[in-house]
């Protein structure tokens, strides 16, 4: 690698923001001798040209010698980034290649089949005369022979080993602040009806420890290769064959990998197992008693995974993120050592008056207070949406059951016309409508915190609904709380609210109004304050609570906007009374100085605290119990 070329690399015409200074500071880590830098850039500081710099210091083919490596990956988990990568004019040297399952086969009869199910693996000595001009294999290879290839973080992981994607000089991975989690999931063993071709001839037996899931795992591993050697004996096989074989294939790399991590020694990872119940219609003798259903195999801390994956694929890394909130911590999750890695912290352009937070709380998220809160909160969108008659709105609802009860409320409430969902299927599909209509629409969300572009008028506000606390209920975190890591809870919530923080300004001259409706999100500043970027406790420091108009939904539907509602003689009652103007939603969120920056935050955390230890029943507050503030089972 030669820092020097950064500049140079560098691939747009001028800089903006800090990226000049990014630049120096990236440079001058590298060559200071660091392997691993991470670069934490905040949302609007154009992450994606200081990836595409530092890859161009990779070394080149013609500068190294046979046995170095040369080149370039770059890599994101999240296939929005890659698209955007793929779509950006200045990037076009980043050779993008996409998993099988993305192309399309081009021989005339199979114009409808994925790749991976082509003539080519489905059947024996296939000699395909088109492949020289199959896009998939046209794609790989030019990403194989370019200086720098561009893929996603799980395809960059499935090629670990690979011939044609070997060891290169840099790797870059972008949006890296989940790099633990993503390895955590990629590694996690699915066994059930969805991930075994042949469950239902399978007879599960209780598992009740690691030891007897390591067993089960070996013997499950020889009879998938024995179905598999059965399928690649035959001389053509049918696309569902095809994607059983290759399911197969995969299963027994999986288990393969589990036992033989679980045996080694020198091996940090920990495993841990989940059961759930068998499906009591296909029990039908009295052996079935012991019996036990689909299981869920997950490592913590997959350092060993990681090794494998990604350490062993460069000699150089850069990894960018506006969330590494605390390297330490970072750098333990991942298996590196703090001492060997520099971090560069980059200045967020964005005037934190253009990004401001506003508090109106009203109550706790929590499963046992939710039915008390969700009403509440959707009063209080009505009022937003008042507030923005003309702007369209993000709700992030946080999971598909709160989804559902805010939108029945607002319906209910008469501004449904105005209100838009999706599930899970039709997510990306939904979103896309959302964004390209005019109407001030608000769009209720679930998990859309990350990867996710609403610059200018795409949306001007946005409220969250619940304190982002991952699930209690998963055994990873469960174990992680038993062993006190509250630290790491807590960061893990602060970096998605940072990162929801983020959606609605993306350009210095942009601006988005963040709303937050749980008080457990003020608990959780708190809790986090040391892990918080400068920049980010600027924005708390600075949060006010706004006056907001009186409940009327009616109002909250007229406006005259692109879509010309007001005036429309809609109606916007549900035959419910709106005139309650002394409930504790009219009031709470009034500022007392009738503006919208002039309430201290420290007030509105005060009010805040006092509501939470009323609630909780306990003089002490929440923390005297951490769990008792962010216990909940419902995801």
């Amino acid at each position: 690698m030669n820092p020097e070329r950064i500049f140079d690399a560098f691939p747009a015409p001028s800089y903006r923001g800090n990226q000049e200074q990014a630049l120096r500071d990236i440079r001058d880590a590298f060559a200071a001798g660091n392997d691993v830098v991470l670069v934490r850039a905040p949302t609007g500081s154009g992450k994606s040209l200081l990836a595409r710099s530092v890859a161009g210091c990779a070394r080149t083919i013609e500068e190294a010698e046979p046995s170095e490596a040369a080149g370039a990956y770059y890599t994101t988990p999240q296939v929005s980034q890659l698209d955007d990568v793929a779509s950006d004019d200045l990037l076009a040297d980043l050779n993008v290649i996409r998993g099988k399952s993305n192309y399309t086969c081009i021989l005339p009869q199979e114009r409808n089949t994925p790749v991976n199910q082509a003539p080519c693996v489905r059947e024996r000595g296939y000699d395909c005369s088109v492949q020289h001009r199959c896009p998939y294999f046209s794609d790989r290879a030019i990403a194989s022979n370019r200086s720098i290839a561009a893929m996603t973080l799980a395809y960059f992981m499935q090629t670990a080993g690979s011939e044609v994607f070997r060891k290169r000089d840099v790797v870059v991975i972008d949006e890296a602040h989940g790099l633990a989690e993503w390895a955590e999931m990629y590694a996690t063993i699915q066994l059930g009806p969805r991930t075994v071709p042949f469950w239902d001839d399978l007879r599960v037996p209780q598992i009740d420890s690691i030891e007897r899931a390591v067993r089960y795992a070996e013997n499950l591993e020889q009879t998938c290769t024995r179905r598999k050697d059965d399928l690649l004996a035959q001389e053509t096989l049918s696309p569902r064959e095809v994607r059983e074989r290759d399911r197969l294939q995969e299963l027994i790399g999986e288990l393969d990998w589990f036992v033989s991590d679980f045996r080694d020694p020198q091996s940090p990872t920990t495993w841990l197992v989940d059961q759930s119940e068998r499906n009591a219609a296909n029990t039908d003798d009295e052996t079935d008693e012991e019996l036990g259903g689909p299981l869920t195999i997950k490592p913590m801390n997959p350092e060993k995974y990681l090794a494998h994956t990604v350490w062993d694929r460069g000699n150089k890394f850069a990894l960018l993120s506006a969330t590494i909130l605390n390297k330490a911590a970072f750098c333990r999750q991942v298996g590196l050592n703090p001492d060997d890695v520099a971090l560069v912290d980059v200045g967020h352009t964005f005037p934190v008056e253009n990004r401001p937070l506003y508090d109106v709380t009203q109550g706790k998220m929590t499963y046992e207070h939710r039915d008390e809160t969700t009403p509440d909160i959707a009063r209080t969108i009505v009022r937003l949406m008042q507030r923005h008659p003309d702007e369209k709105g993000l709700i992030h609802a946080h999971s598909y059951n709160i989804q559902e009860r805010l939108a029945d409320l607002l319906r209910d409430f008469g501004v449904g016309e105005r209100i838009r969902v999706h599930d899970r299927d039709g997510r990306d599909a939904d979103l896309e409508e959302w964004k390209a209509s005019d109407d001030p629409d608000v769009f209720i969300s679930v998990k859309m915190e990350e990867a996710l572009d609403l610059k200018g008028d795409l949306c001007r506000w946005q409220v969250l609904c619940k304190a982002p606390y991952l699930n209690t209920g998963d055994s990873r975190v469960a174990h992680r709380l038993e062993e006190g890591q509250w630290a790491w809870y807590y960061r893990t919530a602060l970096r998605t609210i940072i990162q929801a923080c983020g959606r609605v300004i993306r350009a210095p001259d942009d601006h988005g109004a963040t709303y937050l409706a749980d008080s457990s999100l003020l608990d959780l500043f708190e809790r986090a304050r040391t892990d918080m970027p400068d920049w980010f406790a600027a924005q708390v420091d600075r949060m006010s609570t706004p006056e907001l108009p009186a409940f009327d939904p009616q109002a909250a539907c007229d406006s005259s906007g692109p879509g010309g509602r007001r005036g429309s003689g809609r109606s916007g009652g549900s035959g419910r009374d709106s005139s309650t103007s002394g409930s504790k939603s009219e009031s709470a969120g009034q500022s007392s100085t009738g503006s919208d920056s002039g309430t201290a935050y420290t007030r509105s955390r005060s009010r805040s605290r006092s509501r939470s230890r009323s609630q909780s029943g306990s003089s002490n507050g929440s923390s005297s119990s951490p769990l008792a503030d962010v216990w909940d089972t419902d995801g």
